[in-house]
This record gives C-alpha cells, structure tokens and sequence, in this order.
C-alpha cells in the first residue's frame, strides 16, 4: 500500500544523499511537499499507482542531447503524451536529438536512468542543461517527480516550482506547447 507522508522521512539513514539533497533544498525554501515511498518505478506504466497516490500530474523527464553532445536538455511533460524528437528538434531548433548517455546524466545532473527529475537542475550549476517544459504541465495545481531516486516520488505545487525552485536552481524553462500526438 503506497502512503502519502507529508515532507522528509523521519529517518533518513539508507538514503542517498543526492535524496537526501533535495529534501534539504525544498526544506531550506520552505516548499511544503508530500512523499510516498515505493519499488523503483522505471517506467511511466510502473508509475501508475503512484500517480493516483499523488494526485498531481505525474512528469514524463527525460534528459536529451544533440548528436554532437554540445547541448543538452531536460524535457518534462506530461506522463501520458507520447514523445517523438523529430517534432520536437523543430520546435526548439536543435536538430538530431536523441536520449542523453548516462555518464551526462550523472555528470550534469547526478542522476541515473529511470531517475530523471526537474530536481536535478540544483546539480547543474553551471546550467548546461536547458529547461524545456510543456505548457501543460503549468495547468496542473501539483506536479509529480522523483527526488533524484526512483524509489520516492513527490508531490509539489506548480505554483512553488516556478517562483521558488526554478529561480533558487538558475533555470528558467522554455514553455512548449506539445502536440498530443507528439
């Protein structure tokens, strides 16, 4: 049975400290966040009920790059659209994109595969990866993401990462407006 708990655990021994790091930045911005505790979810379909746990609109993130590694991106969308980096190489004018190796992901972002999260940017302090975010993502009240583990998700409002992670992190986001049949 997932449970909702309200902030940090209690105990955070066992914890990685990339987790434990992202506790610390929301608490330090006193960003009120809820969190459930769960197997590791590498997918969006092991997500499922976890979603419905949350109540938020549960993040599809996924670190690209273009072919020659010189620019990388952090899409986050929601979890139900479907991706194609044809369409989105036009809509933001890189071209050849295609899904980040993992030794960038852990370099810029310190993550891993099936991890991926928008907490990750307080990682990349020298920005070099962009922001790209679906519009649709702002219409929801809260948004789901992982705390730079797949092993917790959390539940954070919208309202609070644009005015307070986002600018605390240096990184601003492209809005997209994502076709449905992406």
């Amino acid at each position: 049975m997932l449970t909702l708990e309200n902030g940090r655990p209690a105990d955070c021994a066992g914890r990685l400290a990339k987790e434990i790091r992202c506790y610390d930045l929301l608490d330090k911005l006193q960003v009120p966040y809820q969190r459930i505790d769960h197997e590791a979810a590498m997918t969006m379909d092991a997500c499922r009920a976890i979603d419905l746990a949350l109540n938020a609109t549960i993040c599809k993130n996924l670190l690209l790059c273009n072919r020659q590694r010189t620019a990388f991106y952090l899409l986050m969308m929601p979890g139900q659209k479907s991706f194609r980096t044809s369409v989105l190489s036009k809509l933001i004018g890189s071209s050849r994109l295609s899904f980040a190796p993992a030794q960038d992901m852990e370099a810029f972002l310190d993550i891993t595969p099936g991890s991926v999260s928008v907490l990750g940017l307080m990682n990349d302090r020298e920005n070099h990866v962009k922001l790209l975010m679906d519009r649709e993502v702002l219409q929801g009240e809260y948004f789901g993401c992982h705390p730079c583990i797949n092993t917790s998700s959390l539940r954070i409002a919208t309202r609070d990462l644009m005015e307070k992670i986002l600018p605390a992190m240096g990184h601003q986001p492209q809005v997209l407006d994502l076709p449905e049949a992406l």
